[in-house]
């Protein structure tokens, strides 16, 4: 019985390895252009502009077909309206942005669709690692430490080369205040990046 054991699970541990190797596996790094904005009657409706860098896996499970981790580093910034005065009365007024930093793990399924063409989609975790004390006269914390989002775009692949342009919308509340209105994140993104 053990020895049926054993055999079994060298043959499980023989497969597994056998497809890893023949898998297509790359690593990389990209950076780009972060559209954003914070939706919520406190901030206006437009979007402002920032930066995102980071790193990023292709491990193919398919011919056409990868699964995508990405470690992102993305800043998101929100123009404040007038009714902010009536979330959080006596804030800095020259104060007129709120500045959020997150590193964000999306894990996107990758499709090709013809030659250099793909689709990617899948959900996005972001922890929040710095925000705009200043823009809290009191020192309150105004936004949550975590958001979770849903990604959707497409990306061109040339050789080692990508190329990818993506829609980011959140699906949590990222306010921390009490009885307030929620505020959720959005994202326009392009970057470009590179693959060993």
């Amino acid at each position: 019985m053990i020895r049926t054991i054993k055999t079994t699970a060298v043959l499980i541990l023989s497969t597994f390895f056998t497809v890893t190797l023949h898998a297509q596996f790359h690593i990389g790094a990209k950076a780009g252009l972060n559209a954003t904005k914070i939706d919520g009657k406190s901030f206006k409706e437009e979007f402002d502009y920032n930066y995102l860098v980071g790193f990023f896996a292709e491990i193919g499970v398919g011919k056409k077909l990868s699964v995508n981790p990405e470690l992102i580093y993305s800043q998101t910034s929100s123009t404040r309206d007038t009714s902010f005065n009536n979330v959080l009365p006596g804030f800095n007024k020259d104060q007129t942005k709120a500045k959020l930093n997150y590193l964000s793990i999306p894990i996107l399924l990758n499709l090709q669709l013809a030659g250099p063409l793909h689709i990617e989609a899948g959900p996005q975790f972001s922890v929040l690692t710095s925000s705009n004390k200043t823009l809290l006269q009191n020192g309150e914390q105004a936004f949550k430490k975590g958001d979770f989002s849903m990604v959707g775009g497409v990306q061109l692949k040339f050789s080692a080369f990508r190329i990818s342009g993506r829609y980011v919308v959140g699906l949590s509340n990222v306010s921390d205040l009490p009885n307030q209105e929620k505020w959720k994140n959005q994202a326009l993104q392009v970057a470009v990046g590179f693959a060993l």
